[in-house]
């Protein structure tokens, strides 16, 4: 068997994913947004999909950098996240077997021993599925909620999130994976020696440890990222499984792809070990005009103002004082993700700000992926041949259509071409990730 693709669903817990209006349409379940059943149905079709894994982005604000008001974000609804992901993460675990299961938890915002101790918990409780999506933060409105005035400087942050990762490890490895003796006849629970204190101590962070949790399945959770920048991507090749990207043609996806391996490989890791998979949405019908319409059906829903609103969010910059019809080369960004910014940019240098809010509102910047089951087979295994891939972060234009369609009419295209795995090979999700 070949090189086979890789496959990670894209969630949220809020009324809309990629697409701010997609909790509109007839045919979604965006207004169960806090409903468990929700995000359970999901799981189990991605999983009859074969799907690696899945993963909840997670952001620790309400949209208010546009205007410094909420008005955009409560009014329109969008890409907010109401819910902990690591709480409905434990209810998708009960319902599956073998996907992955991932959420995003900042270094900057918790501290090393909570995010420890959280995943290992989710990996016990899922049986060896369990993820973490790597963030950093972009924005000082997080922090505020965390009771700090600001984050670190850019250029301090990925050095903190280093610690963070450090210490982490450092406390899943407190526990030997032999630890737990359970021996009911001789009274002995465990063995002390084979459980350590962590005494970690770096510039940023401390943790004394050892952790409570002992030694999970997976011995680590699956590790997430998904930073464009040049630190982002140094980050990535030390510690990332995942790296989650956007780019929008295959020549800028090759390039990242190429430098994201050398760099793994330049850092002692397999480059195998490291999957890149940049994020599409999907739109399909049963002809491609067919598909063309849906598509523009469904972004007919978006909102442009809640678009521009969710990215002064997400560059962290308010971009309301700009004039519509600026160029976006004309604008000086001076805080938050560059990196985002940059794939904003993309697409010409006379792109202005009412073009930028558009595709936000309705792609996040992600390529649309829309035409029938076979094109859009033929498209994923065009780019996962040019070595543009290991796979994709599938991002559904509405919920839980786009993911069941896909599942039902790509996905078997795609094994039959031998491509796709027909059957998970491993228990946990690192087994299936490298298989």
């Amino acid at each position: 068997m070949g090189r086979q693709l890789h496959f990670v669903g894209y969630c949220t817990i809020g009324p809309s994913w990629h697409n701010n209006g997609s909790w509109r349409h007839d045919e979604s379940d965006g207004t169960d947004f806090l409903s468990p059943g929700r995000y359970e149905n999901i799981a189990r079709i991605l999983e009859a999909g074969k799907f690696d894994g899945l993963f909840f982005v997670d952001v620790q604000t309400l949209y208010d950098t546009y205007g410094g008001v909420i008005d955009p974000c409560i009014r329109y609804g969008g890409h907010m996240c109401m819910l902990d992901p690591m709480q409905m993460l434990t209810a998708m675990a009960r319902v599956t077997d073998r996907i992955g299961l991932s959420a995003t938890m900042s270094t900057s915002l918790y501290h090393p021993f909570h995010i420890a101790r959280a995943f290992a918990s989710l990996d016990h409780i899922s049986g060896g599925r369990a993820a973490w999506n790597i963030v950093t933060s972009a924005t000082d409105r997080e922090a505020q909620n965390y009771g700090m005035d600001r984050l670190l400087d850019k250029a301090q942050r990925y050095d903190h999130a280093d610690e963070v990762v450090e210490a982490c490890t450092a406390l899943w490895s407190s526990w030997g994976p032999d630890a737990l003796v359970l021996d009911r006849q001789a009274g002995v629970f465990g063995d002390p020696s084979k459980v350590r204190y962590a005494n970690y101590a770096g510039k940023y962070v401390r943790t004394r440890g050892p952790l409570m949790t002992p030694h999970s399945p997976q011995g680590s959770p699956v590790l997430m990222q998904a930073g464009s920048s040049d630190r982002g991507r140094q980050f990535a090749a030390r510690w990332a499984e995942i790296v989650f990207t956007l780019q929008n043609n295959r020549a800028d996806m090759q390039a990242f792809y190429r430098d994201v391996k050398d760099r793994v490989s330049n850092a002692g890791r397999d480059p195998s070990h490291c999957a890149i998979l940049p994020a599409t949405d999907i739109v399909i019908g049963e002809t491609e005009s067919i598909a063309r319409e849906r598509a523009d059906y469904i972004d007919s829903l978006a909102n442009a103002e809640l678009g521009l609103s969710e990215m002064s969010n997400h560059i962290g910059i308010d971009l309301s004082g700009f004039p519509m019809d600026q160029p976006l080369s004309e604008m000086e960004i001076t805080q938050g993700a560059r990196g985002v910014f940059d794939i904003i940019m993309s697409g010409g240098k006379g792109k202005t700000l009412r073009d930028a809010g558009h595709q936000y509102a309705t792609t996040q910047m992600s390529p649309q992926l829309i035409g029938t089951p076979m094109m859009i087979a033929d498209h994923i295994h065009e780019l996962f041949e040019a070595e543009a891939c290991d796979g994709f972060v599938i991002c559904p234009s509405i919920t839980p259509g786009s993911f069941y369609q896909f599942v039902k009419s790509v996905v078997p295209e795609l094994q039959r071409r031998g491509i796709y795995r027909r059957d998970y090979t491993g228990r946990t999700f690192r087994e299936n990730l490298r298989s």
